[in-house]
């Protein structure tokens, strides 16, 4: 059951209160014991240098105001705590009603974790550079082609696939590929 798994799940908070959310969602875990089905909680925050008067100046910039992202086992337990932790307005990807939401897509939480530098799981391959590899989302879904290189920092490789009676080389993320069997 879905339930069993550690997913991500986005939380919806008052803007600008995100850090603060954060800090008492910790607390809560620590108090409630709850290690076992919370585990991280990201507020996506990027960092710019600005130059004002003449000086450098640090500006924390939030990439998503009013959310954070949880990784969590979505328990009963653990769903009511985040739900009625003080600041937390709600789930994203909930009907509401006491309907539990639905968790964020993995490729999606990946982006967000490797643009703040958090590298979650890597993805392992079964494909390399000649194998035939199939599409599986985005504008080529269901295309095939040929991996002609393999980025693993990006997690990405460059597939040659044949448009208009030319090959052309893509980039497509190995989560969105799959090796053909022949």
């Amino acid at each position: 059951m879905a339930e069993e798994k550690k997913q991500w799940y986005v939380v919806n908070t008052y803007a600008g209160h995100e850090n603060k959310v954060k800090e008492n969602l910790e607390r809560r875990i620590d108090t409630m014991g709850l290690q076992d089905a919370l585990f991280q909680i990201v507020v996506a925050e990027e960092t710019e240098i600005e130059y004002k008067n003449g000086k450098e100046v640090e500006k924390t910039y939030n990439l998503f105001p009013g959310y954070l992202f949880v990784e969590m086992i979505m328990t009963d337990e653990a769903w009511y705590v985040v739900r009625n932790t003080p600041g937390v307005t709600g789930f994203i990807g909930s009907s509401g009603g006491g309907a539990k939401p639905f968790p964020v897509a993995e490729a999606e939480i990946e982006a967000i974790l490797r643009r703040l530098g958090i590298k979650e799981k890597r993805i392992q391959v079964d494909f390399k550079v000649g194998d035939r590899v199939k599409i599986l989302s985005g504008s080529f879904n269901g295309s095939e082609g040929t991996v002609e290189s393999l980025d693993d920092e990006n997690q990405t490789a460059k597939v040659l696939l044949i448009l208009f009676g030319r090959e052309i080389p893509t980039d497509i993320s190995y989560s969105d590929l799959e090796k053909l069997e022949f």
